[in-house]
């Protein structure tokens, strides 16, 4: 039988050798072998207001839910995001709302507010190491954010809400079957993040953590040194600087 296991790990070993690592980063990310990534507001800008666009259908689908106006709604969905994490996990406790229909209805938005990022699509092809989507959305609508960023190739796997068994970050349980559905060592994993609070149990599990501050609403919620090794502003940029221009 192949170990795959080691076939990776030496080409992980050929790559670092042919694209070598900023000295300054080195000594922190040197031995990260897979590098896990947050998407919305984190591979891309808040700035863009992608995410408005899902906020408004949620509000829209608590008005057809629960027959209330749009202020009670936006309070309704608000106090499910702040309590629970996401206003998805809130909806299933409190609601019984199926996330199927939920996901797919909120997700139901053009993608025209982000462009292809041929410098984050560059760099992360130059990252050496496995790269993972673990994002609190669904898989289909993770992927054409990915198709439209220009990114999606340079991504191994995917770890989406589902695969969490709708366990939304920053629940522990979503990362450990993560680990355990990758074979992920924490101890050579990295997480990029824009939520705070979700690098907590990264942290705790032993990864190297990042936090991209770049103001998405409630990012620094829960915010802590213990738990947040670096903290940058935009992913391309950092993967560039880390890993050099490319000539």
């Amino acid at each position: 039988m192949v170990n795959k296991s080691f076939h990776f790990a030496e080409e992980v070993k050929l790559a670092r050798r042919n694209r070598p690592m900023d000295p300054r980063f080195a000594s922190q990310f040197g031995h990260i072998t897979d590098w896990i990534f947050d998407l919305d507001n984190c591979l891309y800008p808040a700035s863009t207001g992608l995410f408005d666009l899902i906020d408004q259908r949620m509000g829209a689908f608590i008005e057809r839910l629960l027959g209330v106006d749009p202020v009670e709604a936006k309070r309704v969905q608000k106090a499910h995001f702040h309590q629970h994490g996401t206003t998805l996990a809130g909806l299933m406790r409190e609601h019984q709302v199926d996330p199927h229909q939920f996901l797919s209805d909120v997700h139901a938005i053009p993608l025209d507010r982000i462009e292809p990022d041929d410098r984050l699509a560059d760099n992360l092809g130059r990252l050496p190491g496995r790269k993972i989507l673990f994002t609190n959305a669904d898989e289909p609508y993770a992927r054409r954010v990915l198709e439209a960023l220009g990114v999606g190739g340079h991504f191994a796997e995917l770890h989406d809400i589902h695969a969490a068994e709708l366990q939304p970050k920053p629940n522990a349980h979503g990362y450990r079957l993560l680990l355990d559905r990758f074979a992920v060592d924490p101890r050579h994993a990295a997480m990029v993040e824009d939520m705070a609070q979700n690098l907590k149990p990264a942290k705790a599990l032993g990864m190297t953590t990042i936090w991209v501050d770049n103001g998405s609403e409630r990012g620094n919620h829960g915010h802590h040194p213990d738990y947040i090794d670096l903290t940058i502003t935009d992913v391309g940029e950092w993967l560039e600087e880390m890993l050099g221009e490319n000539e």
